[in-house]
């Protein structure tokens, strides 16, 4: 795993739990505030997954 796909997994673990307790709390702001997050780390993590691919296709 490369530095991208461990913080893009990192932030969407902590997005997930932003959710929920936005979700538990009725505070939309934190919930919504924790889908964006969620959602960036979904993104950060493909984006590692293409350069490990790219580096690989390489060799």
């Amino acid at each position: 795993m490369n530095k991208n796909q461990t913080e893009g997994k990192k932030n969407e673990a902590k997005g997930k739990v932003k959710e929920v307790a936005g979700k538990v709390t009725g505070d939309k702001s934190t919930e919504y505030k924790g889908k964006a997050e969620k959602h960036a780390g979904k993104a950060e993590a493909k984006y590692g997954d293409m350069k490990s691919d790219a580096k690989r296709s390489k060799k």
